[in-house]
């Protein structure tokens, strides 16, 4: 008898869970080919599959017919206690900014080797970006990004500098040595610029959030058009980071709350 002994027992939650499981942010784009021998299950199978999660909204299917993990399923993932605690405490602070400025405000994490934003701020007089919740970006060519390449270690930024600083602009840095000299330059003042780095007519400033151990969870940023100063942005960018720190940092009440 034909068919492929190793999707034999498989549950359909198994099944399911492995065409999940497939991506990874080394390979957050897969083709149906791939996402087969990746699982483990023939080709008609995870046709199958990948059609009710898609209609469900774990997956989309991009024009050229490869697929990427879908909204729906980034929200799920959202509400795991971190992240949610995150949000809720940085929102507050978010909110304060943007009504001080009027300009895009952004929360962001890293997901291993790119930024992952978590929650945005945006008003229609807001410059335009590229940035949308859920979605992700390169750290080296981002505001956010430079915050966490900074405060992450050397080991990511090896791995950032070995795939090779992708040159998103004219104005992206592609250097290694630039690069690291702007990270030293981060670590010291605790604040990061983007100069059209990501997008043209773009530039951002952001600062880190810490947790209660003092490493970083987050970055805080503030994207505004290429035309605007953003050394007067400093100060409030940073004061909202910190505020969001110490909010992170500050003990529980006996309810469960911060006190």
């Amino acid at each position: 008898m034909g068919g492929n002994t190793r999707e034999a027992g498989r549950s359909t939650a198994n099944r399911l869970l492995s065409l999940l499981a497939a991506f990874t942010s080394a390979a957050p784009v897969l083709t149906l080919s791939e996402l087969a021998r990746i699982s483990g299950l023939p080709i008609a199978t995870t046709h199958r599959l990948a059609g009710e999660l898609i209609e469900w909204g774990a997956l989309e299917r991009l024009a050229d017919g490869r697929f990427q993990v879908g909204i729906r399923l980034w929200h799920v993932g959202s509400l795991a206690p971190g992240h949610r605690d995150l949000r809720s405490v940085a929102m507050p602070f978010m909110e304060d900014l943007y009504e001080a400025t009027h300009e895009n405000v952004q929360l962001a994490i890293r997901d291993g080797k790119r930024v992952l934003y978590l929650e945005k701020i945006s008003g229609r007089k807001s410059v335009d970006t590229m940035t949308q919740v859920a979605g992700r970006l390169p750290l080296h060519a981002t505001g956010v990004g430079k915050v966490i390449l900074a405060f992450s270690g050397a080991e990511l930024f090896s791995q950032i500098v070995a795939d090779g600083l992708a040159r998103c602009t004219p104005h992206t840095i592609t250097l290694p040595g630039v690069l690291a000299e702007t990270l030293e330059q981060v670590r010291q003042n605790q604040v990061a610029f983007s100069l059209e780095e990501m997008t043209m007519g773009a530039s951002s400033v952001a600062a880190p959030i810490f947790g209660p151990e003092g490493k970083l969870v987050a970055a805080l940023a503030l994207v505004v058009r290429s035309s605007t100063n953003v050394r007067p942005l400093v100060a409030a960018v940073r004061t909202a980071a910190l505020g969001v720190t110490r909010e992170l940092s500050a003990p529980l009440s006996p309810g469960g709350n911060l006190a």
